[in-house]
């Protein structure tokens, strides 16, 4: 009985260190060796300071002077109130497509894109841009998406449109494997090169 248990522990103890610890420490390794930048979070830089993640949207909804994402219905994990892309509440609204919370949403971002960007009509609103991804955190819109976003822009930047369009252009991703989903333009990415174009000398 005893040496059926001490076989036990012994075959337990080799898996868990085997299992464990030996593939955890292998996956990392193969991770740092190959694929770094990835491993360690695909984090954006701007004047050697991390600023952001690639692959986790961040809030540019305060300013009209830079590109938006899609919505963000996060909330924050100590207050309950919203806070867009909060990376610990990752969730989507669950609001239903007949929900009157929902719809009011929608009509109310419908309502600032009319407002804050010249000569847009609703039918040019990609409804990517006015309901709030799965996760809350989606870091990418389609093509389509940035480029309604231009007269802004531009208007509030004093860039031309066609400036613009060039760089929105070419910050354009190809679907994955070059078959896995549309182009699409990682809105971090987008305003970093802005950002960039905007103060040249910082």
């Amino acid at each position: 009985m005893l040496l059926i248990l001490k076989r036990a522990v012994i075959v337990t103890a080799l898996l868990w260190i085997i299992l464990a610890l030996g593939f955890t420490f292998v996956m990392v390794g193969l991770g740092q060796l190959f694929f770094p930048y990835q491993a360690n979070g695909s984090v954006v830089t701007l004047h050697g300071r991390p600023i952001a993640a690639r692959h986790v949207g961040q809030y540019f909804g305060h300013s009209l002077r830079y590109f938006w994402g899609r919505p963000s219905d996060t909330v924050s994990v100590s207050t309950g109130k919203p806070e867009p892309y909060n990376a610990f509440s990752s969730a989507p609204s669950n609001y239903g497509p007949t929900n009157a919370i929902l719809l009011k949403d929608i009509q109310r971002r419908i309502a600032l894109y009319l407002h804050t960007t010249p000569r847009l009509t609703v039918g040019q609103i990609p409804i990517s841009l006015v309901e709030s991804s799965g996760s809350g955190l989606d870091p990418d819109i389609t093509v389509q998406s940035a480029l309604i976003q231009v007269p802004r822009v531009a208007k509030y930047t004093g860039l031309s449109p066609a400036r613009l369009r060039q760089l929105v252009l070419s910050q354009v991703q190809p679907p994955d494997l070059g078959l896995f989903g549309p182009p699409r333009i990682n809105v971090v990415l987008l305003n970093v090169a802005l950002y960039h174009v905007l103060h040249p000398h910082a």
